[in-house]
């Protein structure tokens, strides 16, 4: 009865006086994994009481059982040990390479957002928006495509030079600042709740627009909505494996 009462309330958090301490070791030691396992897909790393009064540390990894390479400590967000090529091995490398992916992330949810709500709220798709006239809320923009695209490349370039003055590596990711008008990066426990929220959104982008442009090229440049609609009207027949071009040879 007692190995039981000590999986769901540990020692260490109960106020009753242990009565059988040698059970309570075992029971401890028996219980710590199996909770560890079942809270492998929460993102976070897990810390449990060691029967000693030392605390014992587990990092959720990408492929269950597997040692992360000591450069992939737990200490970046969204970090489960995946590298598999050792690209990461070099610290500069590690840090470009979060760099990387923090703004491949911004940019994939931007892109992502704007495909999906231009092609709701317009009906006109992503393949289509560079060929018809540009407008903003309906009122045409009295400039051409080529010069927004301009104005918009030089925006960029200088924002990036700014950008890449930075010095400190933290700061050139998350600026703060005007960055951050409503102040949501104050505390260090919600800094780093948006971190992860951040890549884990973004990664998910950077999936959907793989999907995107897939379908588009599976389905004769049709939208994503546009696909939906037809796969959830018929639903048994609209589907990859009906398509050719999506699975080819089928």
């Amino acid at each position: 009865h007692h190995a039981n009462h000590s999986c769901t309330h540990p020692p260490y958090l109960s106020s009753q006086p242990t009565l059988f301490p040698p059970m309570a070791a075992l029971s401890s030691s028996i219980c710590a994994p199996l909770v560890a396992r079942a809270s492998g897909f929460t993102g976070r790393r897990l810390r449990r009481a060691a029967t000693n009064g030392a605390r014992a540390t587990m990092q959720t990894n990408w492929f269950p059982g597997s040692t992360p390479p000591a450069y992939l400590d737990g200490s970046m967000p969204c970090d489960y040990g995946f590298d598999p090529l050792g690209l990461g091995k070099e610290p500069t490398n590690l840090a470009r390479f979060q760099e990387a992916e923090v703004l491949h992330c911004r940019w994939a949810m931007l892109g992502v957002a704007g495909i999906v709500g231009t092609e709701v709220f317009t009906g006109v798709t992503w393949t289509e928006a560079p060929t018809i006239d540009q407008t903003y809320l309906g009122v045409p923009v009295p400039f051409p495509l080529p010069a927004i695209l301009g104005f918009e490349f030089a925006l960029m370039a200088f924002v990036e030079t700014k950008r890449g003055a930075e010095t400190d590596p933290v700061k050139r990711i998350y600026p703060g600042g005007p960055f951050d008008p409503f102040g949501f990066t104050k505390t260090k426990s919600g800094t780093e709740a948006l971190k992860r929220n951040e890549i884990a959104n973004g990664r998910l982008a950077m999936l959907a627009f793989l999907g995107i442009v897939g379908e588009a090229q599976a389905n004769n440049l049709e939208g994503p909505v546009h696909a939906l609609q037809r796969h959830l009207a018929d639903p048994w027949h609209v589907t990859a494996a009906s398509n050719a071009l999506a699975v080819p040879y089928l």
